[in-house]
């Protein structure tokens, strides 16, 4: 008896630490939500009120933009040239060739242009988002600047998820463009396929909607990295491991949210087709 009591004993205080580990990271976890809403609120205010800060955004603009094309048309090079490749050894089971660039422009439109272009730019742009304002603020940057009246949401965040909102669409135009140029390299070229029954396929099947549905995924994608990269770095504590942490936990959490919403999104763009 003495030791049956001690196991029940112990499964007893085992679940009891489990429960109460679990009640600390909802806590932990609503706590993040809630500061990440109201940083998202308070940039929301400083965009409609001025002055707006031109200089720094034109800065992240070609950080975030300019300095990622080359990254993202490497990328969807190659994702096109895979996209078609596969495509080919799928359908030729069937005789489905001619679908080949139909898929090819679908596949880029609708989902591999937005998500695989977000995270290029968690990779390149969000980790290097947490980093910087985390450095600022172990350095006192951002302390300085509210010292001298300068908001520094309004200086350092709001420019930021400006820019990344804005560039991440027109990278994942570019994403699907270079994307189908792989794919018509490799489907005419290398496979032999004919160059009008690709085309064909293309401009049949793919519609202005959906790359307008792939625009607004990117929007909202872009929004969501530059938000999170933010938080974590104007928030970030502990010094450089503080820094490395927030930014590990930044490109997760971006990840993860991109590949949550856009199932989301997809669900209520194309779940009645």
């Amino acid at each position: 008896m003495g030791l049956q009591r001690i196991v029940r004993v112990r499964f007893l205080a085992f679940l009891g630490s489990v429960v109460l580990g679990l009640v600390a990271g909802v806590k932990v976890f609503a706590e993040e939500i809630g500061r990440t809403v109201i940083l998202l609120g308070h940039s929301c205010i400083w965009l409609a009120r001025p002055p707006f800060r031109y200089h720094e955004f034109v800065k992240q603009i070609d950080f975030v933009g300019s300095q990622s094309i080359f990254l993202i048309v490497i990328t969807g090079l190659f994702t096109g040239m895979v996209i078609c490749l596969q495509g080919y050894i799928g359908m030729h089971r069937f005789g489905a060739e001619s679908l080949v660039g139909a898929t090819a422009a679908l596949s880029l439109a609708r989902e591999l242009g937005p998500v695989l272009s977000a995270l290029m730019l968690i990779a390149r742009v969000g980790s290097a988002m947490t980093a910087e304002l985390g450095s600022m603020r172990n350095t006192q940057q951002i302390d300085a600047l509210s010292s001298m009246a300068v908001d520094p949401i309004q200086y350092l965040v709001v420019p930021r998820m400006v820019a990344a909102t804005l560039s991440s669409p027109a990278l994942a135009l570019v994403f699907g463009f270079s994307g189908m140029v792989g794919a018509y390299v490799v489907g005419i070229w290398y496979l032999g396929m004919d160059a009008g029954l690709f085309m064909d396929g293309v401009r049949y099947y793919l519609t202005i909607d959906d790359v307008g549905h792939g625009l607004v995924k990117s929007v909202v994608f872009g929004l969501l990295i530059s938000l999170v990269a933010c938080y974590q770095g104007f928030y970030v504590t502990g010094g450089a491991r503080g820094v490395g942490i927030a930014t590990t936990k930044g490109v997760v959490a971006s990840s993860v949210l991109v590949l949550v919403s856009d199932y989301i999104m997809t669900s209520l763009m194309f779940g009645g087709r």
